[in-house]
Formats: structure tokens, sequence, C-alpha cells
């Protein structure tokens, strides 16, 4: 198979990968994702074992976490195999081992800092590591609109951003990933672009995309980016190719191809929201989407879950064949 994704790539979606064991819950939200050194699968969710690991065959390996967090959101895990969690309405970000043993925290759990002042933090959302200094980029998020650089050990460096619209503005960093060495994606949610960044928070350019929600570069060998992105407003329910879809984008920001259906769904070609994105050694995909809370919550979709309150599909794998 050869390493580098383009427009000849296909994928293939895996029905019912995740063999998630009676007593385990998502609660319907997977809010993000994560592949370690093994391929094994990390999915940070809003259930009952807050971070599940599968296998790449998606047989569950163990879960833990529980009571830990308040609203999971965000997951990474770094070339020790160190995993990151990002805790939206706690306020603050873990470092763990891979046996789960926290190693630091930044900020303090349910204590924000004043809304939308730059601060630290207001509602985070997403943590990206840089694969040979180990520096941290954390975006900062839903009562912010900053993006912030700390070293390997949580001593912090740098901050960028503020409301607004104009190049280095944000409306809602949800998601962040780095490219190659040297550059920083954020996934600009509300503002429909991805924002390209200097690892010292310099603007180079954006990408227009329909309201992306998660963002990650594949894994060594693949430098193409995925992006998940989120479903259209209510008002235009029904209306297709407007969201639900993972896009494919050259390293220069081009459009080489789309996965999913022009409508979400639970169908096996369908997504509903791409909340956290992936990718193995092997060029396979993962989405974690946040389905019951941004689908199957709303009124005029609460008939499409039977029944509404049970377990919805919030995990895929897409595996590459070509």
């Amino acid at each position: 198979m050869k390493n580098l994704v383009d427009s000849t790539t296909k994928f293939a979606p895996v029905d019912m990968w995740a063999k998630i064991p009676m007593g385990v819950t998502f609660r319907g939200d997977a809010t993000s994702i994560a592949v370690d050194s093994e391929d094994n699968v990390y999915v940070f969710n809003r259930g009952n074992y807050p971070i599940a690991v599968f296998d790449k065959d998606g047989d569950f390996i163990r879960g833990f976490g529980h009571g830990d967090f308040v609203r999971p959101h965000g997951i990474e895990i770094d070339l020790d195999d160190n995993i990151y969690l990002v805790d939206d309405d706690g306020h603050f970000i873990q470092k763990r081992n891979n046996d789960g043993e926290i190693l630091f925290t930044l900020g303090e759990k349910g204590k924000p800092c004043r809304w939308q002042s730059g601060g630290m933090f207001n509602r985070p959302t997403d943590i990206a590591i840089h694969p040979i200094s180990r520096d941290l980029f954390i975006s900062d998020g839903y009562g912010n609109s900053r993006i912030h650089k700390f070293d390997s050990d949580g001593k912090h460096i740098l901050s960028w951003g503020s409301p607004g619209t104009e190049p280095g503005e944000f409306s809602l960093p949800h998601n962040i990933t780095i490219l190659g060495n040297d550059k920083v994606a954020v996934c600009d949610r509300e503002n429909f672009r991805v924002q390209i960044f200097s690892l010292d928070g310099e603007y180079i350019k954006q990408i227009h995309i329909h309201h992306p929600m998660s963002i990650t570069e594949g894994k060594k060998g693949d430098d193409r980016i995925y992006v998940g992105e989120m479903l259209p407003p209510p008002v235009q329910q029904g209306v297709p190719n407007l969201g639900a879809k993972i896009s494919i984008l050259n390293p220069d920001g081009q459009l080489i191809q789309q996965i999913g259906d022009s409508l979400p769904g639970e169908g096996l070609n369908q997504f509903t929201s791409p909340h956290g994105i992936s990718t193995d050694s092997e060029g396979s995909i993962y989405v974690a989407e946040v389905a019951w809370t941004a689908y199957f919550s709303r009124p005029e979709n609460s008939g499409l879950n039977n029944p509404p309150l049970g377990e919805v599909i919030s995990l895929r794998k897409w595996i590459r064949t070509s």
C-alpha cells in the first residue's frame, strides 16, 4: 500500500466496528479519539468509562476515568503513549501516563478564567502535541477565543487570538493539530474556516470549509489533512451536501475527496457530527461523534432513534482499501 493519500485512494466504512460490551455506554457522545503507537484506539466520551480503549479490530480492552471529568471534549496521545485530556466544562487539561496515572494538570477544575478574557481556561476544546519539541497547543474554546502554547512540562510560553473574523481572530476555536513540524491548524468553527499559523502564532493563511469541527494530519507517511464537518443549522436540515462529512485535503489545503453521504444519519455511509478524528498506521480513519447532543437530541430527529434515550452510533471506522 502506498503511503500518501491522493484522489484515487479509496475508503470503506466498517459496519458496527466497536464491540462495546454490556454495561459500557458512551451515552450517545463519543467526543474525541486518538490512536497510540500500537494502533489501539482511545475514545474520550461522556459515558460511564470516559476513556475507553479498543484494539484496531474494535475489541474493548479497558476503560477508566469514571467520575474524574465534568464534560469530556478532546484527547491526544504523544509518541510515548501518554494521554492528554481536555475537559470543557471542567476548564482543565490533564496529562496521564498510559496506565491512567495523572502526571500534571493545567487549569483548576471548576474554576474558569473570566469569559472571553484570553486567560486560561474557559471551556477549552482540544490539544495538539508537537512531534519533536513536545510543546503543547491548546484551543480555548467555547468561552474564549484563544490558542495557548506550553512547553512539555506545562510551562506557559505564549498565547494568541481574540474574538472576531479577521485573520488570527476566532469564533470558537474547536479543534487543533500540528501540520508537519512547523505549522498549527485550527478549526475556527463558527467562522467556517481552518486557520494556519506558525508555531509562534503568526498567521499564514486560511482554508474555507463548511463548519469544521475536527482536524488531524495523517500518521507518518500521510501528510494529508482530515477535517470533520459539522451539521448545518436546523433551518437547513434536509439540504444535501452541507456538512456531516469528512473532507480530505492535500498539504496545501486543496480538497482531494470527501467521505460520507450527502445527508446525516445512522446509516453505514453517514455521519451525524464528526467531533473528533484520527488515523492509524494502516491509513484507517476513526471518527468520534457527539451524535446525541448534536443530532438525536434535536426534537425533529428524536423519532429516528428507537428508543429515543437509547445508545446511538457515535463511533466510526473507515478502512483504506486502495
